[in-house]
């Protein structure tokens, strides 16, 4: 069972619109071919039904006619042929010839079974006769007279008009039985089905016609009502997307089928729960904010009344780290505001201006490669260029930066030459105040949120930030950026 789904998984469409699509398609043709069946052996129950009431008629028919010819006198019979045939217009063509004549006899099935059965049942009964031929023949190789005369040779009075419907050419049920001794009475007639041995044929072309138009105007009909369905379900996930870059996103519409219009709901309610506790978080770290901005601002007071220079350098150095893990607290967990405008912005320029900042302090940085200006935030990108830079820096002393751009992706990477950062730690150190060494220069802050604020940024710009130990030492910062002109909140 396991391994059916398997397989069906793999030949479905990964999408809910295109598998809705082939269960409609699977289910109209599935429908329809059982319909087809149970259509055709109703027609083919009733054809045989008409076939075997027609057949006995036209026995019965045969059989008083038979009886007539042998109640007339020899001498008489063909006085009566001849003025039938002058006539004209009668359902039989009737002779009586020297011998039984050759038919070439044609068609097969149940059909044919039920007529000669028919036939042959009726008139062995009414007529007490056991030498009865029963035949089916093609008109234009029939022949009426003692196995001479072709039909087609015969005045059109004599037998044309009776036995040929011109374009059809159905074929001929032909009887010959024997009154006597060199004596064979033929009866030639038509049983009025002219496709009796045609067969049924599953793909007409009025019938595909017909499942053609049925088949376009289900799937026309799927698709609009899939769409409809569907199109909610897109717009959550879009909303689910966008919601992990910017809270503040405009709520779903709470509009379509029951189920649809309640998961909007519930989304919404989730939604504005998420940004009512980031909010109550960021109100609870700004109040401790300020709350230990007093006594830290104490501290230093009486710090810079010690006598030992030694000391109250060390005293007010550790406040000043203090501080700087409060307004780093403080600045993670208010999502990194920046609230400026994406603009066009020269790559190479800003990572030029950073790196001029950065000789100030010894460290070397090398630019190789140009794209052109991208649309960004430029405050919030500085930002996260100036925290992978420090970090290359200041653990590597040289930083090497390669720019490439390729099917509308800008890849910039950091390589840089300090120790790296085991594997197992290339994903941690991502999580706030995570510092894999404690001696840090306090130039950078030490808190830890570097890495974090960076990846927070590039990810509201569309991108992300990897790392990766390079094969000839040092450490690999990877960060990709698409080309668009939209860029979420941060």
């Amino acid at each position: 069972m396991k391994g059916v789904k398997r397989i069906l998984a793999g030949w479905l469409p990964s999408s809910l619109r295109g598998r809705f699509v082939v269960i409609m398609i699977t289910g109209v043709l599935v429908a329809q071919a059982a319909s087809y069946a149970l259509w055709t052996s109703q027609v083919r129950a009733s054809q045989l039904e008409q076939l075997d009431e027609l057949s006995s008629n036209m026995a019965f028919s045969i059989a008083s006619t038979m009886r007539f010819f042998r109640s007339l006198p020899v001498d008489y019979r063909h006085i009566v042929l001849d003025q039938l045939r002058s006539m004209g217009g009668t359902r039989f063509f009737v002779s009586v010839n020297e011998r039984r004549i050759h038919v070439e006899d044609i068609g097969s099935g149940p059909e044919k079974e039920v007529v000669v059965d028919n036939v042959r049942s009726i008139l062995t009964q009414q007529l007490s006769i056991d030498d009865v031929v029963v035949e089916f023949s093609r008109p234009e190789s029939l022949r009426v007279f003692n196995n001479e005369v072709l039909l087609y040779d015969l005045p059109p009075r004599w037998g044309q008009h009776s036995l040929l419907m011109e374009p059809l050419s159905p074929p001929i049920l032909v009887v010959q039985l024997e009154l006597a001794p060199d004596t064979w009475l033929y009866v030639a007639t038509l049983l009025g089905v002219p496709d009796i041995f045609s067969g049924y044929r599953w793909l007409s072309e009025e019938r595909l016609l017909v499942g053609v138009l049925v088949l376009l105007s289900v799937l026309a009909l799927s698709l609009l009502g899939i769409t409809s369905v569907t199109r909610p379900l897109a717009r959550l996930s879009r909303a689910a997307r966008q919601l992990g870059d910017d809270l503040a996103s405009p709520p779903l519409k709470e509009s379509g089928p029951k189920e649809v219009a309640a998961t909007a709901a519930a989304f919404n309610r989730m939604q504005r729960r998420i940004q009512e506790q980031i909010d109550e978080r960021e109100r609870l770290f700004s109040a401790i904010s300020h709350d230990l901005k007093t006594p830290i601002t104490r501290m230093r007071l009486r710090a810079e009344m010690l006598d030992d220079a030694a000391q109250r350098e060390r005293f007010c150095a550790s406040l000043d780290e203090l501080s700087e893990l409060v307004k780093g607290a403080l600045a993670s967990v208010k999502g990194l505001d920046l609230h400026e405008e994406p603009q066009p912005t020269d790559l190479n320029a800003l990572l030029l201006e950073i790196a001029e900042g950065l000789r100030l302090y010894g460290g070397e940085v090398s630019l190789h490669g140009t794209v052109l200006p991208l649309t960004v935030k430029p405050l919030a990108l500085k930002r996260c260029l100036a925290n992978l830079l420090e970090n290359a820096v200041f653990y590597g002393q040289k930083a090497t930066i390669t720019l490439d751009e390729q099917a509308g992706i800008v890849t910039l990477r950091i390589h840089d030459n300090g120790p790296g950062i085991p594997d197992a730690q290339l994903s941690r150190v991502f999580s706030p105040f995570v510092r894999l060494e404690a001696s840090r220069s306090r130039y950078t802050g030490g808190s830890g949120l570097g890495l974090g604020i960076a990846r927070h940024i590039a990810r509201a710009h569309g991108g992300d930030i990897v790392l990766s130990n390079h094969s000839a030492g040092g450490l690999v910062a990877t960060l990709t950026l698409p080309r668009q002109t939209s860029v979420t909140d941060l």
